[in-house]
């Protein structure tokens, strides 16, 4: 199969999802790493010049459509995850996995890297460009590149273990979780619980061959019962087996080799000794370098100002909910178990309306209609209907044009639900912008969803967590579609600290909480009624509910993370529980049983990307609390002046400059938490 007929090696223009087939990954792959190895070798020769022009640009553009081609094949193992998917992709991950490795550790790349830098020609480059070899250099060192060659072996080995134990802890937590079942045979004892939870309690119980209903530790099972079920000691079982998953304890089901203590102790030490090789105090460190915070010391003292400030909001929440459970639903001795059932039932006492209420004004025309008209509100843009290729017949794909009528970008919508899609909402790039011999090459991007879709001959209807969710990943779209950036490396999301690249889509979701916004995008699914003030009022009344319980919890997950990363000694005296025993008693209002094991199923910072960077989904939310509240001030959540500044200082910049001075060039100071604890309720008034 030659470029010309494989139609994932064709990069002409939008991807051919009419005519890519599983068949085609192996050998587009597998053609574009060998053309990315001799590339390489080529860029790496003596005799190129470490310049811009000679190196760094055509070693980006030259990867790109290895990028590209890989990206889709991700991309349709993810929406379209059938057999022949996952196996082409399974066959082809662990070749791109080592091409990926090989670059990061090829030390003539780095030496090219530092010529550059060192050279009098980096003094005449772009600020992009500049910011690019800067975060290239950054990323070898923290590579091992700079080594010793006598350590770069050890170096290695603890990469390559740290990354076979996260997968371990994942598979250990996804074993201990699918072992648990809990077999329900009188009806009489499923009281409180929704028919769609007892349907699928049902189906499970079918499927395994056994009588009543069967609940699992899986969300969509769990769920319901802690937060439905009258049965109460039904919900106690299900809260012991799930807060010992992974864990030492014998609760009647896991495995002493699904433990993951073990596996922490031995991640924390790899950690450290990471971190010392690179000549850092502590791993944390290492974990903030590439972020916007600068110091562990800092971030705990971001943490910690937050947790003051939101502490005695929750001990009122607390209060609350221990008088309301003695009160309305008598439970004197209050549990953890009890927790979810109550707020509850106080919340329906206290709001009295339902989401599923709300759910039928919410219709997807109204809804897409109203995302787009706040899109061209803000950003002076037109978003039309477009055509293209797509992967089910569901997708949509729209383009984005400036009043004239010039392409901006281009995003495909894949909103419903689908067996062979994995779940939850994301936005990925099909192509980023960038500057090219013909022009611009304009970016694209998918938006994936996972709503019900529409039945019998009615719109679908989305609950309003729905519609914030889809603002949300909107909002990462716009990101990486109303780019500036012409170079690669920092267009779009590229080269955005961690920390901040949540400031655009947490950002958005303030426009699903406008009176003015949802009139206008709100139809009843039977009437086409717009939605009620009245109902409106009850869902701004409820958006605050229990926020300071919330917020001390995220909290204490992430000073938890940053000690256990900064402070903690693996082979010390205090254990793991010791150290979130003591975190609880500084900021938690809710304290669970001794015998809870959280850390054994914190996969966020043991299975994930998350280590010592926790605490990065609060630090956005500042940030995108702040960069709102310079709507509020102007008085218009659509002021034209502060959406122009708001793109041209944060949405357009990419990650060509550092995302604190954006913010600064945006709000002309310093991030302040006050626009967050406002919005959450949690100002005194």
């Amino acid at each position: 199969m030659t470029h010309t007929q494989n139609p994932l090696l064709d990069f002409t223009d939008l991807p051919r999802f009419d005519l890519i087939q599983p068949e085609h990954v192996k050998p587009a792959i597998t053609q574009l790493l060998a053309d990315g190895r001799a590339l390489v070798e080529q860029l790496t020769a003596e005799t190129t010049p470490a310049t811009w022009a000679d190196f760094a640009g055509p070693l980006g553009d030259g990867l790109e459509g290895f990028g590209r081609a890989w990206g889709i094949v991700g991309h349709l193992h993810s929406v379209n995850d059938v057999p022949a998917w996952r196996e082409a992709y399974n066959e082809m991950l662990p070749e791109v996995s080592r091409f990926y490795t090989e670059l990061g550790q090829n030390l003539a790349l780095f030496d090219k890297y530092r010529a550059l830098k060192a050279s009098p020609a980096y003094a005449t480059l772009s600020a992009e460009q500049k910011k690019i070899v800067d975060n290239e250099i950054r990323d070898f060192r923290l590579g091992g590149a700079e080594l010793p060659e006598d350590q770069k072996p050890r170096f290695q080995a603890i990469m390559e273990e740290l990354s076979q134990l996260a997968a371990k802890f994942s598979e250990n937590l996804l074993d201990a979780t699918n072992a648990f079942a809990e077999v329900v045979t009188d009806e009489a004892q499923l009281a409180g619980l929704p028919d769609y939870a007892r349907e699928a309690a049902r189906e499970v119980a079918e499927k395994a061959g056994v009588d009543g209903w069967q609940f699992t530790l899986h969300a969509p099972s769990y769920g319901p019962v802690m937060q439905y079920a009258d049965n109460r000691d039904l919900r106690a079982r299900l809260y012991r087996a799930y807060a010992t998953r992974a864990a030492e304890i014998d609760n009647g089901y896991s495995k002493p080799e699904w433990d993951n203590g073990p596996l922490m102790k031995r991640i924390l030490e790899l950690r450290a000794e990471d971190a010392q090789m690179l000549g850092f105090r502590n791993f944390a460190e290492v974990s903030l370098l590439p972020k916007m915070a600068d110091t562990p010391e800092q971030v705990l003292a971001f943490l910690r100002d937050m947790a003051k400030k939101a502490k005695p909001f929750a001990e009122k929440d607390m209060a609350e909910l221990l008088a309301f459970a003695r009160d309305e639903l008598g439970i004197a001795d209050f549990q953890p178990w009890d927790a979810a059932y109550v707020s509850e039932k106080l919340q329906q006492a206290r709001y009295a309306f339902s989401a599923q209420e709300v759910k039928q004004y919410f219709t997807e025309p109204k809804v897409i209609a109203g995302l787009f008209k706040v899109i061209e509100s803000l950003f002076t843009v037109q978003v039309k209907e477009d055509t293209a290729p797509v992967w089910h017949e569901d997708v949509r794909f729209y383009r984005i044009e400036t009043p004239a009528g010039d392409l901006v970008g281009q995003f495909y919508m894949d909103l419903y639900a689908r067996e062979t899609k994995r779940g939850g909402a994301w936005m990925d790039e099909a192509r980023s912008r960038k500057h090219t011999a013909g022009g611009i090459q304009k970016p694209i991007a998918y938006l994936n969803c996972n709503f019900a879709r529409p039945v019998g001959g009615k719109p679908a209807t989305f609950t309003h967590d729905e519609v914030i969710t889809l603002f949300h990943e909107t909002g990462h779209g716009l990101h990486h579609l109303l780019t500036r950036g012409t170079e690669l490396g920092v267009s779009g999301i590229h080269g955005v600290e961690w920390d901040a690249v949540e400031l655009p889509s947490q950002f958005m979701e303030n426009y699903c909480w406008e009176w003015d916004v949802l009139q206008g995008m709100t139809a009843h699914v039977d009437t086409g009624e717009p939605l009620p003030r009245t109902l409106y009022d009850k869902m701004l009344a409820a958006k605050n509910f229990q926020s300071g319980m919330m917020t001390v919890r995220q909290l204490e997950f992430s000073i938890f993370d940053m000690r256990l990363h900064c402070e903690f000694d693996p082979a010390g005296k205090q254990t793991i529980m010791d150290l979130i025993d003591e975190v609880r008693r500084e900021v938690a209002v809710l304290i669970p049983p001794a015998w809870h094991r959280f850390p054994n199923s914190f996969s966020h910072i043991f299975g994930g990307g998350y280590a010592a960077g926790y605490y990065s989904y609060k630090w956005a939310e500042v940030l995108s609390a702040d960069c709102y509240a310079a709507f509020e001030e102007a008085g218009n959540p659509f002021d034209p002046v502060v959406g122009k500044r708001f793109l041209d200082e944060i949405l357009s910049r990419g990650g060509e400059r550092p995302a604190l001075d954006n913010f600064r060039a945006f709000r002309g100071r310093e991030p302040s938490p006050d626009a967050l604890l406002r919005h959450s309720g949690m100002i005194a008034a």
